[in-house]
């Protein structure tokens, strides 16, 4: 299988070291197009692939095409990809029936990932086309498993939804953890002190809801005895109206997304 990265920015950096490292394709097999020359370097020597900056003559004898560019940049990408070939797209906000039109393929799969998948700890939701075969959805399931989890849906809209949660989601989690941060210094303790027990806080607590299935809102309430330190805290934040504003903040993201992706 003959894959083309287009792309290698930290989101197509994160797919190719993962690919690689869990066999989803081997080295020998990629080509990576990137304008940058000491980005085209580093990906050569670090992984062992091919670089180039011709789009054109890297797609055409592909099997895998994957459009990792920045969206403004879709329409700088020339080159004719192989009716059978499968094209999966992480750029944001650049509907199906906009790569359709734009390359002429009718294999799609669009995906909307987030950071952590630099981490192989992403959340990637996605869609395919009906043109898709079995074996290409395995195929892009396998490609997304390596950078975390994945989920498929059926409708292209919900990966607007995805956008405002899990796409934009590490930047809300990220001010959390930063103003968690921000009140343990107040406290007294060291800023290291600070920064090593929110985050132990917020994985732990990640792993501890998926670990256990139960509902957030449960969990939350096992941990808050009445009249004690986390009811206190709660009340603060209650005060605060800030379930409201993340609320509000998941709209506005929503909102957003859509508007950014144009008329459906």
């Amino acid at each position: 299988m003959k894959v083309t990265i287009i792309g290698g920015g930290v989101m197509g950096e994160a797919i190719l070291g993962a690919a690689l490292e869990r066999n989803v394709f081997d080295a020998a097999s990629v080509t990576v197009c990137e304008l940058l020359e000491h980005r085209r370097a580093q990906l050569q020597s670090e992984y062992g692939v091919a670089v180039t900056t011709d789009s054109l003559a890297s797609m055409e004898s592909a099997d895998l095409v994957l459009l990792s560019v920045k969206p403004q940049d879709v329409h700088s990408v020339t080159g004719a990809i192989p009716p059978e070939a499968l094209m999966l797209s992480i750029m944001a906000g650049v509907r199906i029936p906009t790569l359709q039109k734009e390359f002429r393929h009718e294999r799609i799969v669009r995906v909307m990932p987030n950071t952590p998948v630099a981490a192989k700890a992403g959340m990637s939701v996605w869609t395919a086309t009906k043109d898709v075969s079995d074996e290409q959805r395995t195929l892009a399931r396998n490609l997304l498993g390596a950078i975390g989890r994945e989920i498929y849906v059926e409708d292209e809209h919900k990966l607007d939804m995805a956008t405002a949660v899990s796409g934009s989601g590490p930047g809300y989690v990220f001010l959390f953890i930063e103003a968690m941060i921000d009140g343990a210094v107040a406290i007294g303790l060291t800023r290291k002190q600070a920064e090593e027990m929110v985050l132990q806080t917020f994985l732990g607590s990640a792993v501890y809801a998926m670990a256990s299935g139960k509902p957030a809102a449960e969990l939350r309430a096992m941990v808050t005895s009445p009249a004690g330190t986390t009811a206190a805290g709660l009340l603060e934040l209650e005060h605060g109206a800030v379930r409201a504003s993340i609320l509000d903040c998941i709209q506005a993201a929503y909102a957003r997304s859509v508007e950014l992706g144009g008329p459906a």
